[in-house]
């Protein structure tokens, strides 16, 4: 999933770069929301995969 967020920044700096704010704001919103979600998944599995069998 970090990996589609990378993805989506490298979008949104080549398209800023040609001058197309429009499609780099969206590529940025998006890979900021892939990011935190990315985020609250790994510490999920941080949180419930530590669980110990008796």
């Amino acid at each position: 999933m970090i990996g589609w967020a990378i993805t989506f920044l490298v979008v949104a700096l080549i398209a800023a770069v040609l001058g197309f704010g429009g499609i780099a704001g969206t590529a940025v919103g998006i890979a900021k929301i892939i990011f935190f979600v990315a985020i609250v998944l790994f510490v999920l599995s941080l949180i419930f995969g530590r669980r110990r069998a008796l």
